[in-house]
């Protein structure tokens, strides 16, 4: 299973996360487009490391937020969501190809994508921007129990997805993350680390009551904020190679 992690999220002096330190242990990059963080030169950054360690790269752009960080929704019309797409593919897909890169998919971040998860009519929405992009691009969602059905609007519009999991969150029953705001909705290492493991060998999680989901994911998100989660993606990526 290949890793994915959101990197690019500096901006200016403030720094976020350990980008040069994680980038060596994972399969996808989601670069951060400027919509909720990042800026030219920390983009331009983060795509010389994904070239220097053969990383494939991927678009993550979020609602236009970056006070909030891009975790507030907003209510936007289609038209707005999809040129505010656009514009934030384009941005990182320029960028990319002055590195001779060539940009493979879209990874919506924070609200966003919690969003299109939580409401077809956005999904759709995202679908079809992707789909009026050139290119080819493909889409990282969530993988959940109603797959087969995002499966089949992707595929009316031409749409391929990347089906992802996620290391350290709890599950609801129809697949989707538990609110943070819920005590043990973050795994520890020791609850991580079954996780991954359920995954790579059953390619199913154990849900927050019990239940055994399977979700067959493509890729696995990781998070390396700090020491003990780049010491943590390692052990992550020896175990994929193992499995």
């Amino acid at each position: 299973m290949k890793l994915n992690c959101d990197l690019g999220e500096s901006f200016g002096a403030w720094q976020m996360g350990l980008d040069d330190q994680v980038m060596p242990h994972i399969d996808l990059a989601n670069i951060a487009c400027g919509f909720h963080a990042g800026d030219p030169d920390v983009m331009a950054q983060t795509l010389a490391l994904a070239k220097r360690h053969n990383v494939m790269i991927g678009a993550h752009p979020s609602y236009p937020d970056k006070q909030g960080f891009g975790r507030r929704s907003m209510a936007l019309t289609e038209q707005e969501l999809t040129h505010c797409l656009h514009y934030q593919i384009a941005a990182l897909e320029g960028m990319a190809k002055v590195h001779g890169l060539t940009l493979t998919y879209v990874k919506p971040h924070g609200a966003l994508y919690n969003d299109m998860m939580a409401d077809e009519r956005i999904l759709l929405s995202v679908i079809k921007a992707i789909a009026q992009y050139s290119g080819k691009l493909k889409l990282m969602i969530l993988a959940t129990a109603d797959a087969k059905r995002h499966q089949q609007l992707a595929n009316e519009h031409g749409v391929t997805l990347i089906l992802e999991a996620f290391a350290d969150r709890q599950y609801t029953d129809q697949g989707h993350l538990v609110s943070r705001k819920i005590p043990g909705s973050v795994h520890n290492k020791a609850a991580l680390i079954a996780q991954v493991k359920q995954l790579l060998n059953t390619g199913s999680v154990t849900t927050q009551s019990g239940k055994k989901l399977t979700l067959n994911a493509d890729s696995l998100c990781v998070h390396g904020d700090n020491a003990d989660g780049i010491a943590l993606i390692s052990e992550i990526k020896a175990l994929c190679q193992t499995s």
